[in-house]
């Protein structure tokens, strides 16, 4: 899966809790996908091994993951 430099060095620092298999599921199998205005792509989905929803930002690419949190505000 690729990764940008910040994901890397900066999201994954912040938040080593994530697991990049999380993230590949929710790109592939996502509750909800948006398109940003600058062309990067969100995808939520559902973790039940931390009991939330998770927003993946990836590239315009939509396979590059740029960053991942715990979106508390997500609703289905």
């Amino acid at each position: 899966m690729k990764m940008t430099r910040y994901f890397k060095e900066q999201v994954l620092r912040k938040r080593p809790y994530i697991q990049i298999e999380w993230c590949e599921a929710v790109i592939k199998n996502p509750i909800r996908r948006e398109i940003q205005d600058d062309g990067r792509i969100k995808f939520w989905g559902y973790i039940p091994e931390i009991g939330k929803y998770i927003r993946v930002v990836t590239l315009e690419d939509g396979l590059t993951i740029h960053n991942c949190f715990p979106d508390r505000d997500f609703k289905e």
